[in-house]
């Protein structure tokens, strides 16, 4: 991502989370809508024109820089270490999840078996792992980026994985907010990189719409988890019969 790029990415979760929509930012610069939509989709911005935007946010040009740089310093992916001493408490792992979904403590202890005094503790592993940093009146800050995610084949996958069997596939997928959908086919490499990358999309999507929904409150809101998975695969039995390809041994050859 270019500083640019970087930069309205941080303008935009600004105004978002302050609730100011597009169409303040267009009387603010004296454009229509559509324009600030595609400026902001485009990324083309004058720095100028973020100065400008900065200023609807009661911030300076300044603050946006600062942010991206503490952005820039927090990390994608932990280590194994890391992971394993998350995964290492069912209770530490769920207050790690709740954070990473900017579930405050009050919520959390709110909507889990857990105490006060408990949740604290488990905020002060987190701290001293490496995951957050806890700050006076037990705030958190994340020190993990926003396209953070768990080791490939980690601790915390393999726990999903576990999980996701007896879990998440128990249930018929047929109420009004859930879906499933299995498709197969023959793809090429090309078709395959397209379909990957959408995929990526659709994650992001989810992403941005939890971050738009954490301005309501929790009643409003219920835990929903997307699954999203694409491999080279097919039912073993479809596998089992297959034409087993000629054997090319000399005493077979002509």
């Amino acid at each position: 991502m270019t500083t640019t790029s970087g930069l309205v990415e941080v303008l935009k979760r600004e105004l978002r989370s302050r609730g100011i929509t597009y169409a303040q930012v267009a009387r603010k610069l004296n454009l229509s809508e559509a324009s600030v939509k595609r400026m902001f989709s485009r990324r083309d911005f004058t720095l100028k024109r973020l100065d400008q935007v900065c200023q609807l946010t009661q911030g300076e040009f300044s603050d946006l820089a600062q942010a991206l740089a503490r952005e820039e310093k927090l990390v994608s992916r932990l280590s194994l270490e890391q992971e394993k001493e998350i995964a290492s408490s069912i209770k530490l792992f769920l207050v790690a999840v709740c954070v990473l979904n900017h579930v405050d403590p009050d919520q959390i202890i709110a909507l889990y078996d857990i105490s006060k005094p408990e949740c604290v503790q488990l905020l002060v592993k987190l701290d001293r792992v490496g995951f957050i940093r806890l700050l006076p009146n037990n705030r958190i800050r994340l020190l993990v980026s926003r396209d953070f995610t768990w080791l490939p084949d980690g601790p915390i996958q393999r726990f999903f994985k576990q999980h996701a069997h007896s879990d998440f596939f128990r249930s018929s997928f047929d109420q009004p907010d859930e879906h499933m959908v299995v498709l197969s086919g023959m793809l090429s490499r090309a078709s395959s990189a397209v379909i990957i990358e959408r995929l990526k999309r659709t994650a992001r999507e989810f992403s941005e719409l939890h971050n738009n929904d954490l301005k309501l409150p929790p009643s409003e809101r219920s835990a929903m988890s997307l699954l999203v998975a694409i491999r080279h695969w097919e039912l073993q039995v479809f596998v089992d019969l297959r034409r087993k390809k000629p054997s090319t041994t000399p005493e077979n050859r002509t």
